[in-house]
């Protein structure tokens, strides 16, 4: 037992030595105060082995006592692993002389033989309450919020209430808007609950913020009071013009103190129990400005609003006929990453090309989304040579100057050569002398062997049969090469090739995007949705999609005799299919309702268009 008794001194003695290797000297306080107040001021170092503490000069601050000294330790014991651990705490009860904000010096100890200094801290002193003249402490309202903390005082929007406001008032379109919803309380808050509503011509993205939310005081129109951050969105203004923001109508839970006479309850709690008491916190309206961009819009612009740079890469320079080249463009900064059209690469005409795969790669920050949308175009050569593929442009227009600017990637030159399965000849496998073999040459075996005569008058020669064996086949090569001829015709018309089966690309993209709709991926949803639209009006009107937008869809619409009500419905669809993917709330029906609405107006255009 003794043997026992001495290893574990023995071990707990070596786990201290290893733990006072690494001494740390805290201080702690908290941030925000208010003026009359009392605090602590802690200076933490963990071991036992400490002398010559020394704080530094508190100015700002009455010392009402300290230092006091305290030690701990302990010592544990799990599935045979021993931990120790020791401190010993120096405290400080302080009140705050008068409001500002004051810096207390780090002080200074020797712990376990080294010198070691601690950190310096930080304190805000807030002016009291000026309704009473009372410091309201962690409580913020000294008088009046212990009333309003009372079962059966009512609850006033003093007490309790929420701030709307906007990092910016005036924007252009596009322009990322912070909009915060700050909680102001005097009162013991359980619960909140409120959504953004569904706003109109807006994109929203929501803010992640921690669930459990940490509460700070805060001087407010001459009362402290107990605030957080609740929730925080970024806005994306789509048109120009005036733009509100409504009120949101918060459902909260209050958790007010009911006084008992029972002596059990006074005994084991206080004397008092709580009871929950609902109100609700209308937030107020907002008004922001939104101005058109200005004029000069480049050609390709792209929609962008921000600051954003572009690069580019290609798999190889010089390949084979039939073998794949990738070439990836990457487009970064701080702005509306996601609602950017996707900039396209001008591959020769000879060249098969897929449609791109696009990875957001971003965060979302108060100027907006921050990080790089990554674009990769696959193209496969279907013949020899050299190619050029030119440099793409991005065009977008710049915060910081007002201005529109014009970036772009560097050209490749491409080197082809031949590859396999595209061979001019056709080398057939005889096996016999009498076989006819040609080879770009007219010459023929001779027939060799036994000939059969055929008795004159018995060959068909002059008759109906004879003549019938040389129209008909006459006649279907002509037919044959008119109707052969047309088609190339058709074909050699990309244009009219791609008008042509614009209803058929279309209607696969609906059909993929319903799978999409029944397997719940929003995302992806949404995205082929939009590429059913734009890739439709693209082809049909044998325009690139990079040259279409809101602004100018409505003109080429009406060119082809497209009535301005379908118009309408179209731009109507993009936009709900647009809002729906940010938008708060039933994603399911919005993801049926934006899928009918698609199907309904790509129909109705099939039939409206006119060539």
């Amino acid at each position: 037992m003794r043997k026992v008794i001495l290893l574990f001194i023995l071990i707990t003695s070596v786990l201290g030595a290893w733990a006072d290797g690494n001494v740390t000297f805290t201080a702690s306080a908290p941030d925000v105060v208010v003026s009359g107040d009392q605090f602590r001021l802690t200076y933490t170092v963990n071991t036992h082995k400490v002398r010559d503490f020394r704080a530094p000069n508190i100015k700002g601050f009455d010392v009402l006592m300290g230092p006091s000294r305290s030690q701990q330790s302990s010592t544990q014991i799990i599935n045979g692993n021993v931990t120790s651990t020791s401190s010993i705490t120096f405290t400080y009860i302080l009140m705050a002389d008068k409001e500002g904000t004051y810096t207390i010096p780090g002080a200074t100890i020797v712990a376990d033989g080294q010198n070691k200094t601690s950190n310096s801290v930080q304190i805000k002193v807030l002016p009291p309450d000026q309704t009473n003249g009372v410091g309201g402490g962690n409580n913020s309202g000294g008088r009046t919020s212990s009333r309003s903390q009372v079962a059966g005082s009512k609850i006033t929007n003093q007490d309790l209430f929420i701030t709307a406001t906007a990092s910016k008032t005036t924007v252009y379109e596009q322009e990322a808007i912070l909009l915060t919803y700050k909680v102001y309380t005097l009162v013991n808050l359980r619960q909140l609950r409120g959504d953004m509503p569904k706003l109109t011509n807006i994109y929203v993205q929501e803010v992640e913020l921690p669930q459990q939310k940490t509460f700070s005081l805060e001087h407010y129109n001459g009362r402290n009071y107990n605030t957080t951050v609740w929730s925080q969105y970024v806005l994306f203004p789509q048109q120009s013009g005036k733009m509100e923001i409504p009120s949101i109508t918060f459902e909260g839970v209050i958790a007010q103190q009911v006084a008992s006479d029972d002596p059990f309850d006074a005994f084991f709690n206080g004397g008092s129990n709580y009871v929950e008491v609902k109100k609700n916190i209308v937030t107020p309206k907002l008004t922001i400005n939104v101005k058109a961009l200005p004029d000069g819009k480049p050609a390709n612009f792209s929609g962008g609003v921000g600051e954003f740079t572009i690069s580019s890469s290609i798999s190889t320079n010089e390949l084979k006929t039939n073998d794949a080249v990738t070439i990836k463009l990457v487009i970064s900064g701080t702005g509306n990453l996601k609602l950017v059209n996707t900039p396209e690469v001008a591959f020769p005409k000879d060249f098969e090309v897929y449609d791109p795969k696009i990875d957001n790669k971003f965060t979302l920050t108060r100027e907006g989304l921050s990080g790089n949308k990554v674009i990769e175009y696959l193209a496969i050569p279907r013949h020899a040579g050299n190619f050029t593929i030119p440099p793409v442009e991005f065009s977008y227009f710049d915060l910081k100057s007002n201005s529109y600017k014009t970036i772009k990637t560097e050209a490749y030159n491409l080197k082809v050569e031949k590859g396999a399965g595209n061979a001019d000849q056709v080398i057939a496998d005889f096996t016999n002398k009498e076989d006819l073999k040609v080879l770009g040459q007219d010459i023929h075996y001779i027939k060799m062997g036994e000939t059969s005569l055929t008795r004159k008058g018995d060959f068909f020669f002059g008759s109906t049969t004879y003549y019938l064996w040389y129209i008909i086949p006459l006649v279907l090569f002509v037919v044959f090469v008119i109707v052969y001829r047309k088609k190339a015709i058709e074909n050699a018309n990309v244009a009219k090739v791609r008008t042509k089966k614009a209803n058929k690309v279309a209607a696969k993209r609906m059909k993929n995007a319903g799978k999409l709709l029944t397997e719940n991926k929003q995302e992806a949803f949404y995205d082929e949705v939009l590429k059913a639209l734009w890739g439709y009006i693209s082809d049909k009107l044998n325009i690139p999609v990079s040259q279409l937008s809101k602004d100018n869809i409505e003109d080429e619409l009406t060119k082809y005799g497209v009535a301005p009500e379908l118009i309408k419905d179209f731009i109507g669809t993009l936009n709900e299919c647009e809002f729906a993917r940010y938008a708060p709330g039933n994603q399911n029906e919005a993801m049926d309702k934006v899928y009918s609405s698609a199907v309904e107006v790509i129909s109705k255009m099939e039939s409206s268009i006119k060539h």
